[in-house]
């Protein structure tokens, strides 16, 4: 990774032998292994312990979860906020696992909307809730730094199942206590 690094830098017309150049192909090479850990840690043991029996039937939401993640397209930063609810059905989670679970997913190369389906999937599989809802939203530097270079622009993307997408009540109760995603703060 350290030589495709160095190659880059000088398809960039840089020096990757001057001073301030020497250890970067070192450091991204570091900080990338970092920022995609999500490949390395194995799901299993993000969810280990994670979820226990238990009767109550009340909404369970963590919201305002902050994460960083790498656009595949073209391996800049996005970064936002996660709002995780679901209705139990027997079953609970560990209320830091849904943090660590929206970390585990976001530190790939990602798009958000794939992003927002892995951690729904995930935890409908852990847990078969009555009704699971995941709104992601995020700032794209692909959209603020190029392209169409939109500063303030928020992405958002949603995922529903159970009472969330077939109870309109049920879905504004977690829009409401999400906080109204998608609007500004």
């Amino acid at each position: 990774m350290e030589e495709a690094v160095r190659a880059i830098l000088d398809a960039l017309g840089e020096d990757p032998g001057r001073p301030g150049l020497q250890r970067t192909p070192q450091r991204v090479a570091e900080s990338l292994l970092d920022l995609t850990r999500g490949y390395r840690e194995p799901l299993d043991a993000v969810l280990a312990g994670a979820t226990f029996e238990d009767p109550s039937r009340t909404m369970v939401l963590v919201r305002d979860i902050p994460f960083y993640s790498l656009c595949e397209h073209h391996l800049l930063p996005f970064f936002g906020r996660a709002h995780v609810a679901y209705v139990p059905n027997g079953r609970l989670m560990g209320l830091s696992k849904i943090p660590r679970l929206v970390e585990h997913f976001a530190r790939r190369l990602q798009v958000q909307e794939r992003l927002t389906e892995q951690v729904v999937e995930t935890l409908e599989q852990a847990l078969s809730p009555t009704g699971l809802g995941v709104v992601i939203e995020a700032t794209h530097l692909c959209m603020v730094m190029r392209g169409v270079q939109k500063e303030g622009s928020v992405a958002t993307t949603s995922a529903l199942r159970g009472s969330f997408l077939s109870d309109s009540r049920a879905r504004n109760e977690f829009l409401t206590l999400a906080g109204n995603p998608g609007a500004p703060r």
